[in-house]
């Protein structure tokens, strides 16, 4: 498949301070990638590079096949979409995705042709002789991907497109998105710190952390097999245990808790009998039914502190002997009776969905 994007070595410095740490990232032709990560992890700094807002200190960036790291940014053949829509307000829904087509010298009934054709792939293809200030906020990132692509550029970025609508908007705007990619077959690298739309967004996902990608996969690769903690804690819900490592074979660490208690991982390369480990198991993977030792499954004891209700599922939180305080997520089910705050708890889960960390 063809790369429509590969950085080589980026990096960025502003004088004593690394904003990003020398990075590699290659986005193929038809992929939907996503930069992922809380604020100051480098993700914007990274997208402005790209785009050639910022010039990087070190390393090469190759777009479509052309050296780009110093190319003017209306020579790298890139569309954008903006949080705050960056829309001309004078001008007219047609006029504003016009704009791109008429800098480029395009001839006056292909400008009409392709801002038809964008518009109609957004839907507003009826709203073309409005103004922006007479538009729904997604209505006005609509005209914003449309004149990203009306041009059909090699790579569109979206920088937090969504970050200023409301919950119920976003959700059908994260949708719409989408569709658009898989329908037409554009490429997209998509900046949020929104692990949700990431996650139901992306090919691929890139996490970053302290100006480095800390993990890049499929969203199912990060959520199931998190390489650190700070993954498995940034993506969905996460409990940590601490623990010492008693014993490791090929197939399996063994880990004992302060409480005497066992807990089996998968084995991880890296692990020495002795060395403190944190655990993580994810809230919806424990089970309050089992109480049976199983070689396949890790069974605790604990006591329930608290119960929250969310409508399609219940939070049960538990003290374990170790001390720790740890979630369980279950369907909400009439017949499962409320957990009074004390009483006891059988917790069991698999032993293939542990994660051991340093």
């Amino acid at each position: 498949m063809t790369s429509k994007l590969t950085l080589h070595g980026v990096s960025k410095r502003y004088g004593p301070v690394t904003a990003l740490h020398p990075t590699d990232l290659e986005v193929r032709e038809g992929e939907f990638v996503t930069l992922l990560g809380p604020s100051g992890s480098g993700k914007s700094t990274l997208l402005k590079i790209i785009a050639g807002m910022e010039l990087p200190t070190e390393g090469r960036i190759i777009i479509n096949g052309r050296d780009a790291t110093e190319m003017p940014v209306r020579e790298r053949d890139l569309g954008m979409v903006f949080q705050n829509y960056a829309l001309m307000p004078h001008l007219t829904v047609f006029d504003n995705v016009a704009f791109p087509l008429k800098i480029r010298k395009t001839a006056t009934e292909e400008i009409r042709r392709k801002v038809h054709d964008a518009l109609k792939t957004v839907q507003l293809e009826h709203l073309k002789d409005r103004k922006p200030q007479a538009l729904s906020g997604g209505q006005q990132q609509r005209v914003s991907i449309a004149r990203a692509i009306v041009y059909n550029p090699s790579l569109v970025l979206m920088d937090e497109p969504l970050g200023a609508l409301d919950k119920k908007l976003r959700e059908q705007l994260q949708f719409e998105i989408k569709e658009l990619h898989d329908r037409l077959g554009i490429t997209i690298l998509y900046v949020t710190h929104d692990q949700q739309e990431a996650m139901s967004m992306s090919d691929r996902v890139a996490l970053m952390n302290g100006g480095r990608i800390e993990q890049i996969g499929t969203p199912r690769q990060l959520y199931f097999t998190p390489e650190t903690a700070f993954a498995a804690d940034f993506l969905g819900s996460s409990n940590f245990i601490d623990a010492t490592v008693t014993a490791r074979t090929s197939e399996r660490t063994v880990c004992r808790l302060s409480s005497g208690e066992e807990i089996a991982a998968p084995s991880r390369e890296g692990f020495s009998e002795g060395q403190k480990v944190r655990l993580m198991v994810r809230p919806e993977h424990i089970s309050l039914l089992g109480q049976a030792v199983s070689a396949d499954r890790n069974v605790l004891k604990g006591v329930t502190t608290g119960t929250t209700f969310f409508g399609e599922s219940a939070e049960i939180r538990a003290r374990l002997a170790a001390g720790s305080e740890i979630a369980i997520r279950i369907p909400n089910d009439y017949s499962l009776p409320e957990a009074e705050p004390g009483a006891p708890l059988h917790l069991e889960w698999d032993v293939r969905q542990t994660h051991v960390f340093a």
